[in-house]
């Protein structure tokens, strides 16, 4: 074999097939992975409309029935792991040079790789916390001790918000949300350059701005969503939100659209609400009681 032979055969198939890899990754950071996040801070902050609004954004979702895991990982969870995996990789082999240069794009460059790093850990725990990553019954039983697969998408606000009283969680979600929302704005004036939207010094101010008037725009939905699940996680509002799930529930069982005994619902007699969420199950006209849980 040729040295040159044994050099391409020693190289990593990052390095190989690096101009693709980064191609991709671009284009996965934008479609679909960050176009679902709009769309997922937009859908939570629909609560802010009333739990119903909320819930049936949810039932709408879950109405893919069967398709829904295929739609998920092919359109959500695949390109997301293929995001990471390929961030991870330039973030480790990436030597930023803020220290050299301190101009503002070198530094949007850290903080570009610092804020996909937060997100990532953000993403992992909010999946954890909310539907416990996976949904094997064996698998929940150890996720739900350790806070985890806290979302009943047939309670979707009275679980969510219920999940988000510890003012560390909400302060964690609240940092996270803000990591991913820059991560995406930037992203998207970096992707622009990268694909050649934008050339030109000027072209570049401007787009510069557009991504930061959207970044500014997206942030005040997501931090409005939190506000907003937080506001149907205890008190009047939880009692509200669980009365309206419960309305809702009964309407779509009686229509033959969901079954009874889902399991996504929170269904009174469980031990569900007071292990996973601890909370007893509330009737219509009845006062919610307290909360137990800490969120840790």
């Amino acid at each position: 074999m040729s040295e040159a032979g044994s050099i391409a055969s020693s190289t990593s198939f990052f390095v190989r097939h690096e101009f693709l890899i980064r191609r991709l990754h671009s284009l996965s950071g934008l479609i679909p992975v960050g176009a679902f996040m709009c769309v997922h801070l937009v859908t939570n902050a629909s609560v802010l409309n009333g739990p119903e609004t909320f819930q049936e954004n949810v039932y709408r979702i879950h109405g893919l029935g069967k398709l829904l895991p295929l739609v998920e990982w092919l359109f959500i969870f695949l390109p997301l792991i293929f995001h990471a995996v390929v961030g991870v990789w330039i973030v480790t082999t990436g030597v930023p040079n803020t220290s050299n240069y301190a101009y503002g794009a070198n530094w949007r460059y850290t903080l570009q790789r610092a804020s996909g790093m937060v997100a990532l850990v953000f993403i992992l725990y909010h999946v954890f916390h909310m539907h416990g990553w996976l949904h094997f019954d064996w698998w929940l039983a150890m996720a739900e001790p350790l806070g985890g697969a806290k979302f009943a998408p047939f309670n979707a606000p009275s679980t969510a918000g219920a999940a988000l009283q510890n003012p560390l969680i909400i302060a964690f979600y609240a940092v996270g949300i803000v990591a991913s929302v820059f991560h995406l704005a930037n992203g998207l004036w970096t992707m622009g350059i990268t694909w050649g939207a934008w050339t030109s010094a000027a072209a570049q101010r401007k787009a510069l701005y557009a991504c930061g008037v959207f970044g500014f725009a997206l942030l005040a939905v997501g931090l409005s969503a939190l506000v907003g699940m937080v506001g149907v996680g205890s008190g009047e509002g939880f009692e509200q939100a669980r009365q309206i799930e419960e309305q809702m529930f009964k309407y779509k069982v009686e229509a033959g659209l969901i079954p009874a005994d889902s399991h996504k619902k929170v269904h009174e007699g469980d031990d569900l609400p007071a292990r996973t969420y601890g909370l007893e199950p509330v009737e219509p006209g009845q006062d919610a009681p307290e909360s137990t849980e800490t969120g840790d």
